[in-house]
């Protein structure tokens, strides 16, 4: 109850005209209007606009969720992330992300509805968003490097590569992760193994608890994280 009220008297702090506001924040930004009116001011007009939701397509986009596109993401994780995608959410990105006409828009769901792969469509969103964050010569070698990643197996020629030190029982597979860059955290890593998104050298490690011993690796999280590590 707190909340509404506090949020409310920036309107009365600003004297503000015109609020915008995500959908979930509509009793909020009423609230403002009556708080106006109460100390004399003429209530704000209120403009609200939909929530986007996030790649799970259930919650809104959050970076606290991880269900978010960075804009300033690498051209390849932007591209990635949008192919992941369904197929019902990617209407949703382009109503809500394209500057593509609604009857273009329309055109294509035609079109998939007629027997055009879903890929190919998102594919255009995929090429229509990286440029305007990164640049069209960008977005068609995104396009080309997940082609060849996810459907040729090829690994990615910018694959970060990097030298770890071991105890002498060998490194801990969560710390062996995280210090790759490939997790934000240990705890991170233990989750990414347990949902089987962790893989070495191709092969899924299902073990939280693997150390891993001196050599080469090729360490994959999720669809589009990679790192060559070599523990020494």
């Amino acid at each position: 109850f707190i909340y509404p009220l506090v949020q409310g008297y920036d309107s009365v702090a600003l004297k503000a005209d015109v609020e915008l506001g995500g959908t979930d924040q509509k009793f909020n930004l009423l609230v403002g209007r009556q708080l106006q009116e109460a100390y004399g001011q003429k209530p704000q007009v209120v403009l609200t606009m939909p929530i986007l939701e996030g790649l799970d397509g259930v919650q809104k986009m959050s970076k606290s969720l991880g269900n978010y596109i960075g804009i300033a993401e690498p051209p390849d994780d932007m591209f990635g992330k949008l192919m992941s995608i369904s197929d019902d959410l990617m209407w949703r990105y382009f109503e809500l992300l394209s500057f593509r006409s609604l009857t273009d828009i329309e055109g294509l769901r035609k079109a998939m509805e007629e027997g055009r792969n879903p890929r190919d469509i998102k594919f255009e969103l995929g090429q229509e968003l990286v440029t305007r964050f990164h640049s069209a010569a960008e977005a068609t070698r995104a396009q080309e490097n997940f082609i060849a990643r996810f459907q040729k197996g090829a690994l990615p020629e910018d694959m970060p590569e990097l030298s770890l030190q071991a105890g002498a029982d060998g490194m801990p597979i969560a710390n062996l992760l995280k210090e790759g860059g490939l997790t934000s955290s240990t705890s991170d890593a233990m989750r990414m193994i347990k949902q089987g998104a962790v893989r070495i050298d191709g092969e899924r490690v299902s073990d939280t608890r693997l150390r891993v011993q001196p050599g080469s690796y090729v360490c994959q999280v999720g669809k589009r994280r990679f790192a060559r590590i070599v523990v020494t």
